[in-house]
């Protein structure tokens, strides 16, 4: 008897965190992995200088992104009164995932091929 009810407790269903779902559902929507790197890398950035750093993404898509991003409190939109000018910057939690994005930088380095991946991005 003790062994039935030993291997009924070992049977626990995987269940994936939800923390780390809603992680990657933020970080693994297309676009918003390279926002977080230029802003990582760039520092604060205007919304033209985000379009060149991000090519293929549309600007209707960067603004998407930018806004869903500045809801989970990763990015942050500056205005500045009297002027036109609008950027854009990581918040402390935005700044957070310096290591994670290393760490992808990381795997990348190490088991993809710089020459196709350059090819399949073309």
């Amino acid at each position: 008897m003790v062994e039935k009810s030993a291997a009924k407790q070992q049977q626990v269903p995987f269940q994936l965190c939800p923390k780390f779902q809603k992680t990657f559902t933020i970080l693994g929507k297309k676009w918003n992995g390279l926002i977080v790197d230029v802003l990582l890398e760039e520092g604060t950035q205007r919304f033209k200088d985000l379009t060149q750093k991000v090519p293929k993404c549309s600007d209707r898509v960067l603004v998407e992104r930018l806004k869903e991003l500045e809801q989970e409190d990763i990015v942050e939109r500056r205005t500045y009164a009297g002027s036109a000018l609008i950027e854009y910057a990581l918040t402390p939690q935005g700044q957070d995932l310096k290591q994670v994005m290393d760490a992808v930088h990381g795997w990348a380095d190490t088991w993809l091929d710089a020459e196709e991946c350059a090819k399949e991005l073309a």
